[in-house]
């Protein structure tokens, strides 16, 4: 990690605030002890089992990336029935969707797509990138929570897995995105570069997070924080053993990801996704600091036909190159030039936080 975290700060050792805190967090969420991570993860699964009031005892949210398929997996050993969802909003790679197809068959779970409006969601995403905020993946993060609540909620399931863990995403600073639940960002910043309303998008704003939480009782949990997960072992096992297509890097089973945090992050944000993910796999001790500064060296689209990338990211939202090579070029801004929540927003969730820790 370096300055582009503005908020960062070294102890006497050398030591950042980052990795400080991943390792006093850590313990309590993925215990260093076997038989307490055991503990945990069984109290965890009997909880599932006990408390399903439908035909599926859990939702996994499949992206055809390596941690939720590793998620569903671990799903069958334990003997759980999941429903898994994909949402598609339009960017799927040829690769992702045959993994999740492949995978699915395997394991004998049933599977459906929540498909998002394209036309809708094509003009707000291009709306978020007109902005030039650093926060390009905001109608994706929302889409995702919003649709997997709405069809757990549907099929009445209480528990969603997530395939997210500390050991992979432990480290992700806070100065590096703006919260992406605030609605009137998303809704203002549509409006003033499209001009039209918002109608069929799957919102996950505070009002409805407190309607599935606290009155569908529907929780997240991450069960891959219980477990080993080495993902490069994981990936071979899953190209072994369930045709799995390998995608390249983090997240770029979505080709629209793969543009903004390959390319427009590190490009025109100096925001290189890279060096939270290999602190985080440093301080997990699945990675060393040499070869990461090592792979630090090559830009963050090395390997990638980036101009491939940005003609099929223009033609998807029916935009010339040059139109699209303007908005990578255009100043940044910040969320704040845009009407948004804020201020309501971040002492809600920090009361929310305080109340979930002491319950907890």
């Amino acid at each position: 990690m370096d300055e582009s975290d503005r908020t960062i700060s070294f102890d006497e050792n050398g030591n950042c605030n980052n990795c400080n805190q991943f390792f006093q967090e850590i313990e309590s969420i993925s215990p260093k002890s076997h038989e307490k991570r055991n503990q945990m993860l069984e109290a965890m699964l009997s909880k599932i089992k006990k408390n399903h009031r439908s035909k599926y005892d859990c939702l996994i949210g499949m992206s055809g990336g390596v941690d939720s398929s590793y998620m569903a997996i671990l799903a069958k050993e334990w003997g759980l029935n999941p429903l898994c969802v994909h949402m598609d909003n339009g960017w799927n790679s040829t690769n992702s969707v045959s993994n999740i197809r492949n995978l699915c068959n395997k394991l004998d779970f049933d599977y459906q797509s929540f498909v998002l409006n394209w036309s809708e969601f094509s003009s707000i995403q291009l709306s978020v990138l007109r902005s030039s905020i650093v926060e390009v993946e905001i109608p994706t993060d929302i889409a995702i929570a919003g649709s997997l609540h709405k069809i757990a909620s549907k099929n009445n399931i209480k528990f969603i897995l997530g395939g997210g863990n500390y050991a992979t995403e432990g480290i992700l600073p806070d100065c590096w995105f703006y919260d992406p639940k605030d609605k009137r960002l998303i809704t203002s910043i549509h409006k003033k570069f499209s001009g039209k309303r918002i109608k069929d998008f799957p919102f996950f704003d505070f009002k409805r997070e407190i309607y599935y939480k606290f009155f569908k009782g529907i929780k997240i949990l991450y069960p891959l924080n219980l477990v080993e997960y080495d993902k490069e072992k994981v990936l071979e096992t899953l190209i072994s053993q369930y045709d799995y297509l390998d995608y390249g890097g983090k997240h770029h089973e979505s080709i629209f990801t793969k543009f903004c945090q390959s390319y427009l992050q590190p490009k025109k944000f100096n925001l290189d996704y890279r060096k939270a993910t290999y602190s985080s796999l440093i301080c997990s001790g699945y990675m060393n600091r040499s070869e990461a500064l090592e792979k630090l060296k090559l830009e963050p689209w090395h390997g990638i036909d980036i101009g491939d990338v940005k003609k099929y990211v223009a033609k998807k939202f029916n935009i010339t190159l040059d139109d699209l090579e303007n908005i990578i070029n255009a100043d940044p801004k910040s969320y704040m030039d845009y009407p948004n929540n804020e201020w309501f927003l971040k002492p809600l969730y920090n009361l929310y936080k305080k109340i979930r820790d002491f319950l907890n």
